[in-house]
């Protein structure tokens, strides 16, 4: 069995479909949910599928190696990003290269970047005018949202949508895709 992680930074609705996901399965488990933000909501829902879960600062990530370390402690096979918003520093990359995945609330290469998540994405997409929007799955690498693509979904952009409206429709591709595609790149890991 493949051992996952999930680095969140919000509520963890993405981590707690996951982690319910992954429950019923024999291919793999979360066995860790890491945060950069104390209070965030993802602690409790890691906690009630009784999924340790680890605040970690810039100083754990970027200098003193901590959160690699907490990933080799833990035997974590595949490194997952769902609302998480820092940069991955280059230990980690190199040490989970091609293990790391993260989803995007928009069809890249469109309304990405530094900045671009949440609202933002969804109000710019309304704003331009298109006709679609969607979820990118793709590997992390040193920038932001520029890492090989690996599955999208497609949902309408709906005359009078608000924000809020494509949200929920994302939202709802997400629940159904991400955790199938984070199933089948682990099945093909050595």
């Amino acid at each position: 069995m493949k051992n996952i992680v999930i680095f969140a930074s919000g509520s963890g609705t993405n981590a707690e479909n996951i982690i319910r996901y992954f429950s019923n399965r024999t291919s793999a488990r979360v066995c860790l949910v890491l945060s950069n933000r104390r209070e965030a909501y993802v602690h409790k829902r890691a906690a009630s599928f009784n999924v340790p879960s680890v605040f970690f600062d810039r100083n754990d990530f970027y200098e003193n190696g901590k959160v690699l370390k907490l990933l080799k402690a833990y035997d974590v096979d595949f490194v997952v990003l769902a609302g998480f918003l820092w940069l991955v520093p280059p230990g980690i990359l190199q040490e989970y290269s091609n293990r790391i995945v993260n989803i995007h609330p928009a069809l890249l290469p469109g309304y990405g970047g530094k900045g671009m998540f949440g609202d933002r994405v969804h109000e710019a997409v309304i704003r331009s005018g298109d006709r679609q929007s969607g979820i990118t799955i793709h590997y992390v690498n040193s920038n932001y949202d520029e890492g090989d693509i690996i599955f999208q979904a497609v949902c309408p952009v709906n005359d009078g949508d608000t924000p809020a409206d494509l949200a929920s429709r994302i939202h709802a591709l997400e629940y159904m895709h991400f955790p199938v595609v984070i199933e089948e790149l682990v099945s093909k890991l050595p």
